[in-house]
């Protein structure tokens, strides 16, 4: 990394593809409709893309489901010819790093350093991860009674539908793409509306890498036509969906009464941030803020409950109201910039409306608390001391630049407080006691807990979350077997030994 050089940004990224992607092919949706995408920055118009409804689903589920046949040449192919197109893959991004880091930051809003090192470089990662596994997805023998040999094999499910969010649009494609391709199924995926172009032309990339027809399908639509056709689909065998626990149950309700297709889902989450008294104070305002702050706050494991000993607690404020007033908010484009626009005009109504609740219900504003400038999305990121369990912005996923800080008097009540919530997808501690902080990992309903750090995701280790947050995980040795089913052979031998 001694020779590495920061990328220069274009802030007008030419736009190469806004059709369909079916079979290896871009074509234009059946019925001819387009939806426009939007520059959050500036609120104009980027361009038009193809709309994907019901019959383009499909298309592209057939398509599909013909790569998966047996004798087709991605179910013949070696896997770890598997893994040499997810490296190929891989590569390609990497050449074209920068402009998707562009194009990202145009769709998206956020800043270009975040778009290039968080959703570029992280997925690259990612891909190379997962490239690994291809030829490592192994079974088991298991010594049954009787004279029989018994053994297990871990196969592809078939075709997988993958419904993606807005707040990570590169990260979120490459995680439910390749764990699913390396397990050796295909995919139809659906980016989100806000922000289709990167999904695309990643599926350029992948024509590119040599990845057969139809093992991956892209299709820009809206989750009520296209994603719900997707869900419904009877040809369709497993769903793999990020996006709001409210969604997360038509889904899987949905999944449910089709055929019974397998799903996984990674939703919503109100997770708390727990600071205790003994703590590295300078650490955990860092890292609370970084919490409530990055990608403008549109995280699904941000800390956004922040309980705060009552020890420290006005030394906390304090400290975070001065760290809050040195971020950089502004033209994603800018290198200097921190903190960028919300994705869209409805994200924008919604954290606006959360805000004023607080502000209604006596949350004490400390900084922030309205727009930034007069053109785009952007929010000033906000803090609220004083908060209390029962206001709104206690309660509901802001997903926005909101930090709400609480107080708490000892850990059997931070723990009752902390799991006081539909919510259990990650939690934070900061405290130099390892008594403390492992009563807490312990104790709290979460599917992931790290220790005086924010946001540790590693491709290798399992993500996730209980409760309302979803089932199923992603990333590790665990997120590939969500793309498996296990068959167990039994094979009776002619004499005992």
């Amino acid at each position: 990394m001694d020779d590495f050089q920061m990328p220069t940004p274009d802030p007008n990224p030419e736009i190469k593809y806004t059709q369909i992607f079916i079979n290896n092919e871009f074509v234009n949706s059946v019925s001819g409709k387009t939806f426009p995408t939007i520059n959050p920055a500036t609120r104009e118009k980027i361009c038009d893309v193809q709309e994907a409804e019901k019959a383009d689903v499909d298309k592209a589920v057939a398509a599909a489901r013909a790569a998966f046949q047996l004798g087709s040449p991605w179910r013949n192919m070696d896997a770890s010819q598997r893994g040499r197109l997810l490296l190929k893959l891989a590569g390609l991004m990497q050449r074209d790093g920068s402009y998707l880091a562009s194009l990202e930051t145009l769709d998206n809003g956020k800043p270009f350093v975040h778009s290039y090192f968080a959703d570029v470089l992280g997925p690259i990662k990612d891909l190379t991860y997962f490239a690994g596994w291809c030829d490592k997805i192994t079974g088991k023998t298991i010594p049954v009674d009787g004279p029989y040999f018994t053994y297990t094999r871990l196969e592809p499910i078939g075709v997988c539908g993958g419904i993606i969010p807005w707040n990570f649009p590169i990260n979120m494609f490459i995680w439910k793409l390749a764990t699913a391709l390396a397990a050796g199924n295909t995919v139809v995926i659906k980016p989100a509306e806000q922000t289709p172009l990167t999904a695309l032309y990643l599926a350029s990339l992948i024509k590119e890498a040599g990845f057969p027809p139809g093992v991956v399908n892209v299709l820009p639509g809206y989750g009520p036509t296209c994603g719900a056709h997707i869900v419904e689909h009877m040809d369709v065998d497993k769903i793999a969906f990020t996006g709001s626990t409210e969604v997360g149950k038509i889904i899987q309700a949905a999944a449910g009464k089709s055929n019974l297709k397998r799903v996984s889902l990674e939703l919503g989450g109100k997770s708390p941030l727990i600071v205790f008294s003994d703590a590295d104070l300078d650490t955990a305002v860092e890292e609370a803020h970084t919490s409530a702050f990055f990608n403008q706050g549109q995280v699904c494991i941000a800390g956004t409950r922040t309980f705060v000993q009552e020890s420290v607690y006005d030394d906390f404020v304090k400290r975070s109201v001065e760290r809050v007033k040195k971020r950089t908010v502004g033209n994603p484009f800018d290198m200097t910039t921190q903190h960028g626009p919300q994705v869209d005009k409805d994200m924008f109504d919604k954290v606006m409306r959360l805000i004023e609740s607080g502000k209604q219900q006596g949350a004490n504003l400390q900084y922030g608390g309205s727009r930034h400038g007069d053109k785009g999305f952007f929010i000033q990121p906000t803090v609220f001391s004083e908060v209390q369990d029962d206001m709104t912005i206690a309660k509901e996923e802001i997903f926005g630049p909101v930090m709400s800080i609480f107080k708490f008097k000892d850990i059997s009540e931070v723990i009752d407080r902390a799991n006081n919530t539909t919510y259990g997808l990650a939690a934070y501690v900061f405290t130099k006691d390892i008594d403390k902080a492992l009563t807490i990992a312990n104790s709290v309903q979460a599917g992931a807990v790290s220790v005086n750090c924010f946001n540790p995701i590693s491709i290798q280790a399992p993500f996730g979350g209980f409760k309302q947050s979803g089932n199923g995980r992603e990333l590790g040795e665990y997120g590939v077997h969500e793309y498996c089913e296990v068959k167990t052979v039994t094979v009776k031998l002619s004499h005992k030994m």
